[in-house]
């Protein structure tokens, strides 16, 4: 694995009349940097735990059988488990991941809750969002906040016996159909978790596809920071939302699944919301649209977005989701 230094979105500390950037101010310029080789289409796939990756494949798969392929899309963002359906799509058609996901064995609720574990369940989801919800609720802005989310899972993980890397890993291969980067522009979001700092990795970042998925995956909390060589990261989810639209800025139509709705936990004045993001979008030219699960997807994922149980009747709503929408999102996306 190579360890060359990854693009980052912390591009300067001031603007051009030499004032202090705010941390908006510096997502919208890491965000523009992307921009440079914008395509029209772009698609955006955010966080949602197991069953949220099964609602974007559902739903993927719906508009692929209806005549809408959108994993076709110039630029294909990912964010937690967004990052895994990103690299999913790229290497796999949608009716076979569709397939795989309702015809798997039955399981049972199990392991850790990611960042983007939706609405809250019992046992560690619970004590995960408790101590997420009270470094939220301390910090001063979304910098402070991406900071001491860092520092709590470095300190968590240092009682550890460091083995969690290499099962997390494991885990995370296991479900890529490959472990290559593909051709396209393929943008894989995480947080460095020393700095706090947003990170964006892509096929030019000198790091592998699986270890790109593991660490935007890597909640810090019941699973540990991710160790790509020398950095660690956490969870893409932390670095504005679950979603990270504002990343297709420059694109001339986005396309946003969002299993959690949009829905954010910070505070609105900080602009971390999906809709911030979409105005954002919009004021720049950029056309959007958001699919968000309906009330049978929300039905579908039950308490629990982590518990595997849920992607199959998940799976299965996101694909009628996703084929009622097909006639709609066929007239915008083409």
């Amino acid at each position: 694995m190579n360890t060359t230094p990854f693009s980052t979105l912390h591009v300067t500390s001031t603007t051009a009349s030499g004032r202090p950037r705010s941390d908006q101010d510096q997502l919208q310029a890491g965000a523009t940097r992307w921009a440079r080789a914008a395509g029209e289409r772009a698609l955006v796939l955010g966080g949602g735990g197991s069953a949220g990756n099964a609602w974007s494949i559902g739903v993927i798969a719906g508009l692929f059988d209806a005549g809408l392929d959108v994993t076709e899309a110039d630029l294909i963002i990912g964010t937690s488990a967004g990052s895994t359906v990103a690299a999913q799509i790229t290497s796999a058609s949608p009716a076979q991941l569709l397939a795989d996901i309702l015809s798997a064995a039955p399981q049972q609720q199990t392991g850790p809750v990611g960042s983007d574990g939706g609405r809250v369940p019992i046992g560690p989801a619970a004590d995960h969002m408790r101590r997420t919800s009270e470094i939220i609720a301390a910090a001063e802005d979304a910098a402070d906040m991406r900071r001491r989310m860092g520092a709590a899972a470095l300190e968590m993980d240092a009682a550890s016996d460091g083995s969690g890397q290499t099962r997390w890993r494991a885990t995370v291969a296991a479900r890529l159909p490959s472990q290559r980067w593909p051709e396209r522009t393929l943008l894989i979001v995480a947080v460095d978790a020393h700095t706090g700092e947003p990170v964006v990795f892509d096929r030019h970042s000198g790091v592998d596809l699986v270890d790109a998925v593991a660490a935007s995956c890597a909640n810090g909390f019941g699973v540990p920071p991710y160790g790509i060589g020398d950095s660690r990261y956490i969870d893409g989810g932390y670095r504005r939302s679950s979603e990270n639209a504002d990343l297709a800025a420059g694109y001339g139509r986005v396309l946003v699944l969002s299993p959690l709705g949009g829905r954010t936990r910070a505070p609105l004045d900080w602009g971390m919301h999906l809709a911030a993001q979409v105005g954002e979008l919009r004021a720049r030219g950029s056309r959007v649209e958001t699919v968000l699960p309906d009330s049978d997807s929300r039905n579908a994922f039950g308490s629990n977005l982590m518990d595997p149980s849920r992607r199959p009747p998940a799976a299965r709503a996101g694909y009628d989701q996703g084929r009622a929408l097909a006639e709609q999102l066929t007239e915008f996306w083409r």
